[in-house]
């Protein structure tokens, strides 16, 4: 990892786990070896979050060019101005600013080539939403930023865990209004930016998708609900038509069966809990969300700000250590 350029981690909501993931990481880097990271943040709000865990960190005030040199001995951190309270569980509004503008500082420095990926740990939207988020979460913010004169790209959100890998086809919208989002042209642009992204990050040269159905039992033939043959069938047949090796519409409730779900190198759900519920009970703790289809890597811990746990040091980092591992992988660290 000699000459690379630093991962930079946004703090995330600071009444939740995420800084205490970060600093716990930190603090047992001579146990478990790191990737060099700049944390995007407060650095009077992590100082007093990493007393109150009880950790003995050096911190750094530094560029992101400054982050690599200075990780050995102290934290760096990529300061970011605003009044930011260490109360585990309580949100505020004040702090809500924060961890927008550590979210865009983070990405822009992506951009501009300063890191060489971001790993965003957890928000938490209502809080964000008080001090003027816009956005349904995190994919989509992250798209914003990234837009050019070409406009915003296509943000597909993958949880990945060794070789399980799930995509949602709609993300963060009420169950009720799925049906409708589900179109053959969502279908193919998705299945063509999971494809791309498998073979240039992951280096999957013929990447097997699987696409499940939307309805039980894949609908049977139209007897419950026309979705999945008159939308996701003929969409598929027009990848395969194009050269993908893609198979669907397959029934949920058996495709994410391990033994079946291992057959492919990524399978896209029709909703949010149809994706999520499966990863994450195979793999609550080690799960990571990639975003896909974006011109940098990002990852991310794939659990929530866990208030309860915020302050006490008793929240598993194994996850946060997951997404650091993978976007440094993704970004041709080890």
């Amino acid at each position: 990892m000699v000459g690379l350029a630093p991962i930079a981690i946004s703090m995330g909501e600071p009444a939740g786990i995420g800084p205490d993931l970060i600093l716990q990481l930190y603090a047992g880097r001579r146990d478990t070896p790191l990737p060099p990271f700049i944390i995007v943040g407060s650095m009077a709000f992590l100082a007093a979050r990493a007393r109150r865990l009880g950790l003995n960190i050096n911190f750094a005030q530094v560029t992101t060019a400054e982050a690599a040199a200075h990780f050995p001995v102290a934290l760096p951190v990529l300061h970011v101005e605003g009044l930011v309270p260490d109360k585990p569980g309580e949100t505020s509004a004040l702090s809500g600013k924060v961890v927008i503008e550590s979210i865009a500082r983070a990405v822009g420095e992506a951009l501009s080539g300063n890191v060489r990926a971001v790993v965003t740990a957890p928000i938490h939207k209502a809080a964000l939403y008080t001090a003027g988020f816009k956005y349904p979460g995190h994919t989509e913010y992250l798209a914003a930023l990234c837009a050019n004169g070409e406009g915003a790209p296509l943000p597909v959100m993958m949880l990945a865990h060794d070789t399980l890998r799930v995509v949602p086809l709609t993300i963060h919208v009420p169950l009720h209004r799925v049906a409708a989002m589900v179109t053959g042209k969502l279908i193919r642009d998705t299945v063509l930016v999971v494809e791309h992204d498998l073979r240039t990050r992951f280096g999957v040269e013929e990447p097997r998708i699987a696409i499940a159905g939307l309805n039980p039992h894949a609908g049977e033939n139209g007897s419950i609900g026309t979705e999945d043959r008159d939308i996701i069938l003929p969409a598929v047949i027009d990848l395969q038509h194009n050269g993908s090796k893609v198979e669907g519409p397959i029934p949920a409730d058996t495709l994410f069966h391990p033994p079946n779900w291992r057959k492919y190198d990524a399978v896209i759900a029709m909703y949010h809990d149809q994706a999520l519920i499966p990863i994450k009970t195979v793999a609550f703790d080690q799960a990571v969300n990639v975003t896909l289809g974006l011109p940098l890597v990002r990852t991310s811990p794939d659990h929530g700000t866990a208030f309860d746990l915020a302050g006490t040091g008793r929240a598993s980092t194994a996850s946060m250590l997951a997404a650091l591992q993978l976007a440094d992988r993704l970004a041709g660290g080890a």
